[in-house]
């Protein structure tokens, strides 16, 4: 692989991560850049992890992946955006978002890097190298994750509960847009 198409399947494999963070970010208002760089390790790491166990499973597990990532990735993203849709009705308008946890930026760290094992097992028929490739998707999506959590501060304090809502709504056509792709639908 070149570097150039490195570079691209590192940044479409960050894309879903990048739109999860900024609806993170619109409903954790106010996220410094600690807390954002810290998110966008969780977000970096894991999506780096994903492509490595597609590649240790190989062709054995390809059939599998395949047959189920979709589904996971719909359940997994589609959970987190009603639980944020959920949380922003409930509030009362004054009142401050609730911080995101660790359990529910893991959920949806791995909700959006689900696709990146399926591409770690197609690499796997390729001669490249997987640790390399892996190490530019995971700071590819450190980056953008931490950048879209900073950009989702500012909506939030712009646009508050509907920042939040929004972000919730697109987890879930996310998740959606997915399981359409993987059924052939879209």
């Amino acid at each position: 692989m070149t570097p150039i198409t490195i570079g691209i399947l590192a940044v479409s494999m960050s894309i879903d991560a990048f739109v999860a963070c900024i609806g993170k970010g619109a409903a954790q208002r106010p996220v410094g850049l600690g807390p954002a760089l810290r998110t966008g390790a969780i977000f970096g790491a894991v999506e780096a992890i994903t492509p490595l166990i597609g590649w240790g499973a190989g062709v054995a597990a390809n059939r599998y992946v395949e047959a189920v990532d979709h589904w996971i990735a719909f359940a997994l993203l589609s959970a987190v955006g009603l639980h944020m849709l959920f949380q922003a009705l409930s509030r009362d308008s004054e009142a401050a978002p609730a911080p995101s946890s660790l359990w529910h930026t893991v959920l949806t760290a791995v909700g959006t890097s689900i696709d990146a094992m399926a591409v770690g097992v197609s690499l796997a028929f390729l001669q490249v190298n997987i640790l390399v490739i892996a190490i530019i998707i995971g700071l590819t999506t450190m980056t953008l994750s931490t950048s879209g959590l900073l950009a989702g501060r500012l909506l939030g304090r712009r646009f508050g509960r509907m920042a939040e809502m929004l972000g919730g709504v697109a987890l879930i056509g996310l998740g959606g847009s997915i399981l359409l792709r993987h059924l052939g639908a879209a």
